[in-house]
């Protein structure tokens, strides 16, 4: 449903007196199969939006190929358009405007008769359990009956695929559980969803597959369980005071059961062992025989932040 081929996108910014080329996207290869949630999981910054812009058509890519939905990108971008639905991360509701009001009007945009597109407006209505404030003003609605509203808009003219940046960013817990529903009802439609996201458990719980980036390249790809076996064993946090950690790493390192040793910022180590079980009892007895007073320590299955971490040498959550 998607393919990338080298896909790249600069910019130019001036700092003073001097202009610089920003490398935003650095080519950029993704395969994107029918009805899957594929996720684009990274830092702001990072280049997500700018490649699901080059994709939408809103911006052109410097160089590089892209088929969306059997349409070409570079060569046929109105024909894209047709086939895509595109939901950005400002909102796009009219404060003054209803609901019932937007969805009519996307509707006769697309080219779609009258009467179709008020059908339409009441099957999306119901579908994201909005009748009952269809003919309120939008400025009205909470931000989660709003985001709903946004992504109607953006499937009103049932596209084959349908790209959300960001889609939760500023909903509190119940109204982001609410909206992953409704993406998932999507793809069960035979939608094909391509989400943006800095969510570590969104990305985890939601999406079929991702691509991790970072720096405008992607670093990892694969669905979350895979992404996660790459890194082996478990993962001991060890807290400890920022004066005691270099003493506390060097003590530990070259352990037989020890695979990968970090340091965190704010004090302590990260550890990757084979078995935390029996690892955490010999880094208890290395500690105390030194000295060194431990704040906490905890143990976790590794994570996608656990990748990013690897993959970048940097925590996602720190980023």
């Amino acid at each position: 449903m998607i393919e990338t081929r080298g896909l790249r996108k600069s910019f130019r910014s001036r700092q003073g007196r001097e202009t610089k080329t920003v490398d935003a996207v650095r080519g950029v290869n993704l395969q994107v199969p029918a009805g899957e949630i594929f996720g684009f999981l990274g830092p702001n910054g990072a280049g997500k939006t700018t490649t699901l812009r080059m994709l939408a058509t809103l911006i052109e890519p410097d160089g590089g190929e892209a088929t969306i939905a059997g349409a070409d990108l570079r060569k046929d971008p109105a024909e894209v358009r047709r086939r895509i639905g595109y939901v950005a991360q400002g909102g796009s509701t009219w404060d003054e405007s209803t609901a019932r009001e937007e969805l009519v009007l996307h509707a006769r945009m697309y080219g779609i008769g009258k009467a179709d597109a008020h059908r339409r407006a009441v099957r999306a209505l119901e579908a994201f359990q909005l009748t009952e404030y269809a003919d309120r003003k939008c400025k009205t609605y909470s931000g989660g009956q709003r985001r709903r509203v946004e992504i109607a808009l953006g499937i009103i003219h049932e596209p084959k695929i349908v790209f959300l940046d960001e889609p939760t960013t500023g909903l509190d817990p119940q109204s982001r559980a609410h909206m992953w529903d409704e993406i998932r009802r999507l793809r069960t439609e035979g939608m094909t969803v391509f989400i943006t996201t800095h969510y570590l458990d969104e990305a985890d719980a939601l999406c079929d597959r991702i691509a991790i980036m970072d720096h405008g390249e992607v670093v990892a790809e694969g669905t979350p369980a895979e992404l996660k076996r790459e890194i082996s064993g478990d993962v001991v946090l060890v807290g400890l005071d920022v004066a005691n950690t270099p003493q506390a790493a060097q003590l530990l390192d070259g352990e037989e059961y020890l695979n990968k040793l970090e340091t965190v910022d704010e004090g302590g180590l990260r550890l990757y062992v084979d078995e935390g079980a029996t690892a955490i009892p010999q880094i208890l007895r290395r500690l105390d025989h030194a000295g060194l007073v431990m704040s906490s320590i905890e143990l976790h299955r590794p994570s996608l932040d656990d990748v990013f971490l690897t993959k970048t040498g940097r925590s996602l959550r720190e980023s």
